[in-house]
């Protein structure tokens, strides 16, 4: 994760040579900005009760931990990377990613991503 905090730093900074980068943003605004993330996807996710471990350990079931914060942690960082930090140094974007990652969990997961069969015929 500090391999990922360490090329945003740069990319932005290397932004900033043409007045495109929010030049208060350092290692702590995003970490600080990955963790509202992380907690807020978890806290929405358990809020419309969505489980908070799967039933089973090798099961497909979605949980609050599992895919919840990973959504929210990638599409934090394409934000990031792409220079768009929108106010308070990425707070209030990663406190609207959270909310939507929960969001696409608990409505939209399984539309987009089909649990295999658990039959055991490859044919469907």
């Amino acid at each position: 994760m500090l391999n990922l905090v360490h090329f945003t730093v740069n990319a932005l900074a290397a932004a900033n040579v043409y007045g495109l980068a929010n030049i208060t943003i350092g290692y702590s605004d995003i970490i600080l900005a990955y963790i509202v993330a992380i907690v807020v996807s978890i806290i929405v996710a358990l809020l419309l009760r969505v489980p908070l471990l799967p039933s089973d350990r090798y099961s497909f079931d979605v949980s609050a931990i599992y895919p919840t914060p990973i959504f929210a942690i990638g599409i934090l960082s394409l934000f990031l990377v792409l220079n768009y930090t929108f106010a308070f140094n990425g707070l209030l974007l990663a406190a609207i990613i959270g909310v939507c990652s929960g969001l696409f969990v608990k409505y939209l997961f399984y539309y987009i991503f089909p649990s295999p069969s658990q039959d055991g015929d490859m044919n469907e």
